[in-house]
């Protein structure tokens, strides 16, 4: 049982909070159980790094690199993926 003290995910921030340029690691994908198999299929698995291309207004997309590959987000979902900054 964990103690109300430990804090496994410190330094972890949301997808969306990080600026273009930027590289993570992902740590924990929220959200419903489809949504996280959805990702994970995309290649988007704890401890995979990526790299924050850019923000595209238009869509309100954030475009990230994952393995050579570029995916855009939509911003809600950018919410439920924290990262820790590399």
């Amino acid at each position: 049982m964990r103690s109300h003290l430990e804090k496994p995910h410190l330094n972890m921030t949301r997808l969306c909070d990080m600026q273009a340029g930027s590289t993570a690691s992902l740590v924990k994908i929220g959200g419903e159980a489809s949504f996280r198999r959805r990702l994970m299929e995309l290649g988007l698995l704890p401890g995979t790094a990526l790299r924050v291309v850019r923000r595209v207004q238009v869509g309100n997309l954030l475009e990230v690199e994952v393995r050579g590959c570029h995916l855009s987000l939509r911003f809600a979902d950018s919410q439920e993926l924290f990262v820790r900054a590399l």
